[in-house]
């Protein structure tokens, strides 16, 4: 686990690296079921307000799951559901953490490596970035969960035309359509995404959570307010960020919140 998911921290920020480069980052059995552990350190370090997902190299985020595995771990129905078992867990660790999540992604971002990415809040892209689900390529059914995020994003047309098809799509479609909320050219893009992260650490922990938490309520299908979101709401007003943010705002300065 150690060498195919590392985890390393730069001040606010933590990278969890998918560090298969020789094999294009291809996801075996071993790393999806390591991965919830590898998260909940992150969430576990009170240093870290941010993780980005990328992985090693310069050619792949991740192609996908290593097919190579699949007679072995995936021969039968009983095999396949232990191992979409994993699959799911390691995609609701990333979803369920309360701390914000960004794919940075290059290169190719394909099948289980997508449904990594589509688990973060945000996809940074550059250009070199290629997105597909492969699921109909391999006479297999993508989990609804995951397909739910997919259609979340892009919309149901768009989701079927990538499913259904199996067919890659370029960065900039890939922007256009939802999929990559941010595209940069490859000499900016590390910058341009650490940037972000950092930008995010700056912010207060206390809002950027409350969001994160809002929007994921929205899209399991809440529409009003409940005690849980109003109690959210109004607690903000005693928390240690909201005196400084009026604070900073009367004095014309950027805020310093303190919050973990």
């Amino acid at each position: 686990m150690a060498d195919e998911l590392v985890l390393n921290r730069s001040g606010d920020v933590a990278t969890l690296t998918l560090n298969r480069p020789d094999k294009h980052n291809a996801i075996t059995y071993e790393m999806f079921r390591n991965l919830p552990e590898v998260v909940r350190e992150a969430a576990e370090d009170r240093a870290v307000k941010v993780l980005v997902v990328r992985g090693a190299g310069e050619k792949a985020f991740a192609s996908g799951a290593d097919i190579s595995e699949f007679e072995r771990v995936r021969a039968n129905s009983a095999d396949a559901r232990v191992y979409n078992q994993y699959v799911a867990a390691a995609e609701q660790a990333i979803t369920r953490l309360a701390k914000p999540t960004i794919a940075m992604v290059r290169g190719y971002c394909i099948g289980g490596g997508c449904g990594l990415a589509l688990a973060c809040d945000l996809r940074f892209a550059d250009t070199t970035a290629r997105f597909g689900i492969t699921p109909a390529k391999l006479g297999i059914v993508y989990s609804l969960e995951s397909t739910k995020r997919l259609v979340d994003l892009v919309g149901p047309a768009q989701a079927k035309y990538i499913l259904m098809s199996g067919q890659q799509i370029d960065a900039r479609r890939a922007h256009g359509i939802g999929l990559v909320d941010e595209l940069h050219e490859p000499a900016e893009f590390e910058e341009a995404t650490l940037g972000f992260a950092r930008l995010l650490c700056s912010r207060s922990q206390y809002s950027v959570r409350a969001v994160k938490h809002m929007v994921g309520l929205i899209l399991a299908g809440q529409v009003e307010d409940d005690e849980e979101t109003r109690q959210l709401r109004s607690v903000a007003f005693d928390t240690p960020d909201f005196a400084e943010g009026v604070r900073a705002f009367r004095e014309k300065r950027e805020p310093r919140f303190t919050m973990p």
